[in-house]
């Protein structure tokens, strides 16, 4: 049996989120396995492999089968919520997940990376179709020589990092748990009310930050989600997206 085959993981799901667990072992990619608009909220899909993986601005997400947990839940926020929210909410699940499973420290790097130790572990991609999809790549157990070297943020997998592969059952059902609690909360009041739990994990807080070749120095993650960013000059900025890697003064 596939370690996260269905009859492995349905067992041990804790909420509404994998009602119904679409699984392959291999596929494109599983944000495509829920393009079906009939499906309903919570619904999941996962793999062992993606052959065409994607992350941020359109860049792969690829590992070898078996050791990552390459995740997609569908969701349908009402249409007048900000879903692109939804990159920091989900990051604030994964981190709280990663914690639960490794006892390591996890921090979100702005708009949609999950630090440790500062080695980007895990990612986010929210879609918005006509329902929004929000992919979740977590490194779990490559190695030093399977990870990506050319990422904008050096990268990681939990057993680099913390020493320790868990268990990718355990994982998943803390993600998935994390996940539906916090985006419950969001629903009922807004970003503003995960704020400061967003806020103490902000990795790039006072800290120098390359965008577009300027350097500059992220203040902090506004409630609304932007962040805020302060030019050579003192001007104070806030950006709704965009890439910033750590940079030098």
């Amino acid at each position: 049996m596939d370690p996260l085959a269905p009859d492995a993981v349905v067992p041990r799901l804790r909420g509404r989120f994998g009602q119904p667990y679409l699984y392959a072992y291999e596929c494109a990619s599983t944000q495509r396995l829920l393009l079906d608009s009939s499906l309903p909220e919570g619904a999941v899909a996962v793999a062992e492999h993606q052959t065409a993986g994607r992350g941020r601005q359109g860049r792969s997400w690829l590992a070898p089968p078996g050791t990552a947990l390459l995740v997609s839940v569908l969701l349908r926020p009402p249409p007048e919520r900000c879903a692109p929210e939804l990159s920091l909410v989900a990051g604030l699940a994964v981190a709280e997940a990663l914690e639960e499973t490794t006892g390591a420290r996890a921090e979100l790097k702005w708009p949609n990376d999950v630090l440790i130790g500062g080695a980007k572990v895990a990612g986010i991609l929210a879609e918005l179709r006509r329902h929004v999809v929000v992919g979740i790549g977590v490194n779990v157990s490559q190695t030093e020589e399977e990870l990506p070297t050319d990422a904008p943020t050096p990268a990681g997998s939990l057993q680099t990092v913390t020493g320790t592969a868990p268990d990718r059952v355990a994982l998943l059902a803390a993600v998935l748990e994390r996940l539906e609690r916090r985006y419950d909360e969001w629903l009922r009041g807004s970003l503003a009310s995960l704020h400061d739990e967003i806020a103490a994990r902000d990795a790039l807080r006072g800290r120098p930050v390359r965008l577009d070749g300027r350097t500059l120095v992220a203040k902090r993650i506004l409630a609304d989600g932007r962040l805020e960013v302060a030019a050579p000059d003192g001007t104070v900025h806030a950006l709704d997206s965009g890439e910033v890697s750590l940079g030098r003064p």
